[in-house]
């Protein structure tokens, strides 16, 4: 689904870029960064949520300290590509919690994911007991992240 793009002004963007490194900022924080009062700031940041600029708030998790210091890019091809076909798969991998993340992609693949796994143990049994028993699923094709380069939480505003 393809939502329409909101008009972002300075004072939008500067409250946007202090909660993408400071998720936690107070509104005293974000009033000074944006040169709002705080009942201004307040009140464009209920505007950014309403309006699904932020759709969430979140916590980012070092995936190594919990335990999860592998990720798996993983391609998968489906048999059918009819929408019935990519809505049963994407309804599907939506319960696998290794799945960090599921893209639609254009090309040789329909999909591709990041999973986020222990060992190469785990990622023998997320592949053998849940990707490949997805009905549809003809071909899945992994590659094992050897060091993450660049990982960005902030979008460039």
């Amino acid at each position: 689904m393809k939502k329409s793009t909101v008009e972002l002004d300075s004072f939008d963007r500067k409250i946007l870029q202090l909660l993408q490194r400071r998720g936690r900022a107070s509104y005293v924080e974000m009033a000074e960064a944006a040169n709002l009062s705080e009942s201004a700031c307040l009140r464009r940041v209920r505007a950014l949520e309403e309006s699904g600029v932020i759709g969430r708030y979140a916590a980012v998790i070092d995936e190594r300290a919990v335990g999860l210091p592998l990720s798996v890019f993983v391609t998968v091809t489906l048999s059918s590509q009819s929408e019935a076909a990519l809505t049963s798969f994407e309804k599907a991998i939506a319960g696998v919690r290794e799945v960090a993340e599921c893209y639609l992609m254009t090309g040789g693949s329909d999909y591709l994911l990041r999973l986020v796994v222990r060992d190469v143990d785990d990622l023998e049994r997320v592949h053998a007991q849940e990707l490949t028993r997805i009905p549809g699923v003809v071909r899945v094709s992994s590659s094992i992240a050897m060091r993450t380069v660049v990982k960005r939480v902030e979008l460039p505003l």
